[in-house]
C-alpha cells in the first residue's frame, strides 16, 4: 500500500542490521541499502534518547552531499538505557555478561532513533520500550552468550532470540523496537514525508 505512494521515491536504507532489512521488506518497502562507514560517538552530556537521536543523525552526515531530490534516506540507532547509562554492543564476552548480568531482574529501556533525511528537510523520530528480566542465573547468560553470541546487539541480547524467551516477563511498549526497529512509526513517518 505504501510502497505505491512512493513509486516515485528512492528509499536507501543505510543499515547493515538484517533485521532492519527484513523489517523494510516485511513492510512491502522497495528499498535500496547503502553502507558508509562512521565513527559512532557522543558527547557525553547527552543522554537517553538524545544519544540515539544524535547517533541517528550523524549516520546521515556522509550521505547528504550525494542524496538526489527523490531520495529518502533511512538511518537509525538503538540503545539499551540502564541505570542512567547507554548500554551499546558489547565489547567481548565478559562485557556482554556483565551487561545482562546488570540487567538480571530489573526493567531497563530500548530506545530506537529513526532519521529520515531528503535534500530539503530531515526528521527524527524514536521509540522507548520497557522490558523486564526475571532474575537470571550465571549458567543462563553464559550459555546464551556462547550460544547466540549477541555481540552486534545493543544491550547484548535480542528479545527474539534463547534469553527473551526464557527471560523476559513484561514488556511495555513496542515490541518490534526492541528488535531493532519501531516498524509503526517508520511506516507512520514515511506517509508524512510523502503527504507534506
Amino acid at each position: 500500500m505504501l510502497n505505491e505512494q512512493l513509486k516515485n521515491f528512492r528509499l536507501i536504507l543505510a543499515s547493515g542490521s538484517p533485521r532492519r532489512q527484513q523489517f523494510f521488506k516485511e513492510l512491502e518497502l522497495d528499498f535500496e541499502i547503502i553502507l558508509k562507514p562512521i565513527k559512532e560517538e557522543f558527547p557525553e552530556r547527552l543522554t537517553h534518547f538524545e544519544i540515539s537521536d544524535y547517533l541517528a543523525q550523524l549516520k546521515s552526515l556522509p550521505f547528504k552531499a550525494d542524496l538526489n531530490p527523490s531520495d529518502i534516506l533511512i538511518t537509525s540507532d538503538t540503545i539499551v538505557w540502564h541505570n542512567n547509562k547507554a548500554l551499546g554492543k558489547p565489547k567481548d564476552a565478559e562485557d556482554a555478561f556483565n551487561m545482562i548480568k546488570s540487567m538480571s531482574n530489573t526493567t531497563h529501556e530500548v530506545i530506537t532513533s529513526v532519521c529520515f533525511t531528503t535534500i530539503e528537510k530531515q526528521k527524527t523520530v524514536n521509540a522507548v520500550t520497557k522490558v523486564t528480566f526475571k532474575a537470571l542465573t550465571d549458567a543462563e547468560i553464559n550459555y546464551y552468550i556462547n550460544t547466540c553470541k549477541p555481540f552486534d546487539k545493543a544491550g547484548a541480547y535480542g528479545i527474539q532470540e534463547w534469553i527473551g524467551q526464557i527471560g523476559i516477563t513484561k514488556i511495555e511498549g513496542s515490541y518490534f523496537n526492541v528488535v531493532g526497529l519501531p516498524t509503526h512509526l517508520v511506516y507512520q513517518t514515511l506517509q508524512q514525508f510523502i503527504s507534506s
